[in-house]
């Protein structure tokens, strides 16, 4: 199929590895025109120099998604050297943090405060697009009982509340606004195998309560991205969509 991305400019924030390197990968395969940032160099320059090597246009900088300037001026630049923004997928989080006050101001800084930093810089480029979306990264874990009470799961829970809501505030706009919220995700040398490494009876466990038998798949939730930033999906806009081989056990309205 087709999803009628070809040079179509598309941001993923947090994009030289995990989640976001899959995602950026399944777009490049798509010929989307690309945007990428990371806090660390080498590994940032390492992912456009793969990206570049399937013959797409990549933009990659430096970028601390908790300071205004450096991500304001990374999407600036992007669509500057690109031609515009297409789509932007807000990915970066600041993942399992502590649950004392530290962890809390981390999570809401990186995860909360800088998606709606991003949105407010990127929107004016969106608007000019003749397809434009956004799509947020949450987790199972904002649904369901999951690891306690931590920032992680509440931060997740926040981003969904404020991407549906920006979703009815947009899309007059002609910006669509989705979510996806992936369950257990195996990735190399990720959380889940140092987790593996480490508590392998947690691991086991874990794996255990998914019905589909194993863990997920970094490309098997950049596949469902790059179809809700499609215009393919012009008609889904408000909507998370739940990736996690049956993991979540609640009825999904």
């Amino acid at each position: 199929m087709d999803l009628q991305l070809k040079d179509k400019v598309v941001l993923v924030t947090g994009s030289s590895k995990g989640i976001g390197f899959a995602v950026a990968k399944t777009l490049a395969a798509e010929g989307c025109k690309l945007g990428i940032c990371a806090r660390n160099a080498e590994e940032v320059k390492a992912a456009a120099d793969k990206l570049r090597a399937m013959g797409v246009e990549v933009h990659g900088e430096v970028v601390d998604v908790t300071d205004s300037a450096s991500l304001e001026r990374w999407i600036k630049t992007c669509a500057e050297t690109l031609g515009g923004v297409d789509g932007f997928v807000a990915n970066v989080s600041a993942g399992g943090a502590d649950a004392e006050e530290s962890g809390w101001r981390a999570g809401f800084e990186a995860d909360v405060l800088a998606s709606w930093k991003a949105v407010n810089a990127v929107k004016p480029y969106l608007e000019k697009s003749a397809c434009g979306s956004i799509v947020s990264i949450s987790s199972t874990a904002a649904l369901e009982q999951f690891a306690g009470a931590v920032p992680y799961g509440a931060m997740k829970a926040a981003l969904l509340n404020y991407f549906g809501n920006l979703a009815q505030d947009l899309a007059p706009l002609g910006i669509r606004v989705n979510s996806v919220s992936p369950g257990p995700i195996f990735i190399e040398g990720g959380a889940w195998d140092q987790i593996k490494q480490s508590m392998p009876e947690v691991y086991e466990s874990t794996v255990a309560a998914i019905p589909a038998g194993r863990m997920g798949k970094a490309e098997e939730v950049g596949v469902q991205i790059a179809l809700l930033l499609s215009p393919l999906s012009g008609y889904t806009t408000g909507t998370n969509v739940v990736i996690d081989g049956g993991f979540t056990k609640r009825i999904q309205f």
